[in-house]
């Protein structure tokens, strides 16, 4: 029986990314994409589970990928739907693979971003519509387009405290005219 050396998490992500071919598939014709079902809100701990279990079986699994806002399921590109197969077998939440391959054309949106124009401004009164703020409506102090955030003031509260949020997390309802 061989003995195993302990590593440290940053020799463990080093091998990991040398280990796990990601191309995209247009430059692997060999590969395939599967889909996997698994409990809601576990995808994290199922990818960890599978990419270990190709790693142990030395599978031809080249990429995991979690689609943003999708629940329940993974994409697992593979050489085969059996190492697919092999890859997810005895993962915990993981409900089965479904019986037919995925074209790269029907998950192509939810993988790759388009930046939107974000059409906020300064003094914009707008309604917060996402996090423990949700249905608030605030106003706009601040906008960090760089990171992605603003700075608002709710405008029920008592006491204006500024309150940090994704620019995504809110809805411009009205747009205030600068004097």
């Amino acid at each position: 029986m061989e003995e195993e050396i302990l590593k440290t998490p940053d020799e463990i992500a080093k091998e990991e990314k040398e280990n796990i071919e990601t191309k995209p598939p247009e430059e692997n014709k060999d590969s395939k994409i599967f889909a996997v079902r698994t409990t809601a809100n576990r995808e994290e701990q199922v990818m960890d589970f599978i990419t270990s279990n190709a790693k142990k079986k030395k599978l031809e699994v080249y990429s995991i990928i979690r689609p943003h806002g999708m629940r329940g399921y993974i994409f697992i590109e593979s050489a085969s739907k059996s190492d697919a197969e092999q890859a997810a077998f005895g993962v915990p939440y993981a409900r089965g693979i479904l019986g037919n391959e995925i074209e790269y054309k029907e998950i192509e949106h939810m993988i790759e971003q388009d930046k939107k124009e974000i059409n906020i401004q300064k003094n914009d009164i707008a309604e917060i519509i996402a996090g423990p703020f949700k249905r608030e409506q605030c106003k706009i102090t601040r906008i960090d387009k760089v990171k992605g955030d603003i700075v608002v003031e709710l405008l029920e509260a008592a006491v204006p405290i500024p309150i940090t949020i994704k620019i995504d997390d809110v809805k411009v309802i009205r747009r205030e005219k600068e004097e």
